[in-house]
């Protein structure tokens, strides 16, 4: 879907610089030509080809004084740097793929996870006492308790006591489930069975917050318990996942018992990679009967 976006800015800012093109001609008026975009310095005059494949990240600004530190940073963070501007606001490009991620934030925020996702890993929901999403915004102590409908699911339909307990949440990006899953989830569990490891029942929690793992940790009180969970969106991308871990959880648990891989999708830790390091830190976590910070790596 990222993809598919980039591709329509990339035919729209083409479209535009081609119509002001056909305008100038039309008027006589040169000046109307670079009104716009300073064509040196965005398309060049030229409709740029469509392709499938990540976008090469250069700076749009001419002549810089130091162009070998302007690429260093380019290199080293996804953050906007060098998009230069036309008069006093950005290139509309730049706007456009501004408007784009923000929308990919906000629809991260209060979309839904695809159904046909969670039933090919054969994961039932329950729901937290979040009630909608606004309120779960803005009461962030409701999505850590199970509503009375999603304990009685766990009762009647999850193992006690397993070893490996696996939960994933929508949290706050459904994005981050829908685009990593299919790629984390086996890769956890094929790292947990090369560890010999046992897994109980998965299940999806929707609207809930990193501590509802302590909540169905006193439900079910498993060993370890490794929540995959949608992080807060931001411009650079809205599908990041979580995956935060816990020996014993339990109510009343501080942070720093917690242990976390941040930064899951695509541009950021490999979804697959992720998946196999998750089971390699549970495994350390039941032979040292230990998380977070009591935990050695």
């Amino acid at each position: 879907m990222e993809q598919q976006l980039d591709m329509l800015v990339d035919k729209v800012v083409a479209e535009l610089q081609k119509k002001l093109t056909e305008m100038a001609r039309q008027t006589g008026h040169p000046k109307e030509q670079k009104h716009d975009e300073a064509a040196a310095h965005e398309t060049a005059g030229e409709e740029q080809p469509v392709v499938a494949e990540e976008p090469v990240r250069t700076a749009q600004v001419p002549n810089p004084k130091w162009q070998e530190g302007l690429v260093e940073l380019l290199d080293s963070t996804p953050a906007r740097i060098g998009v230069w501007r036309t008069g006093v606001r950005p290139l509309t490009k730049t706007m456009l793929q501004l408007r784009r991620d923000h929308a990919a934030a906000v629809d991260a925020v209060y979309g839904e996870v695809s159904q046909p996702l969670l039933d090919e890993f054969s994961l039932f929901t329950v729901e937290t006492q979040y009630d909608n999403t606004e309120n779960y915004l803005k009461r962030p102590d409701m999505g850590r308790i199970l509503n009375d409908e999603g304990v009685r699911l766990l009762q009647e339909r999850c193992q006690k006591r397993p070893q490996v307990q696996i939960v994933v949440s929508d949290g706050l990006s459904a994005s981050a489930v829908d685009a990593n899953l299919r790629d984390v989830l086996p890769s956890l569990m094929d790292s947990l069975k090369s560890y010999g490891l046992t897994c109980g029942t998965p299940f999806f929690v929707k609207g809930g917050r990193v501590a509802s793992m302590d909540h169905i940790g006193e439900l079910l009180q498993p060993e370890v318990l490794v929540l995959l969970i949608g992080e807060r969106p931001g411009l650079v991308t809205a599908h990041s996942m979580s995956a935060y871990m816990c020996y014993r959880p339990r109510k009343g648990m501080v942070e720093s018992e917690r242990t976390v891989i941040s930064n899951i999708h695509r541009q950021g830790t490999s979804p697959i990679e992720a998946g196999a390091h998750i089971g390699t830190i549970l495994s350390k976590m039941l032979e040292q009967k230990a998380s977070g910070v009591k935990l050695v790596l």
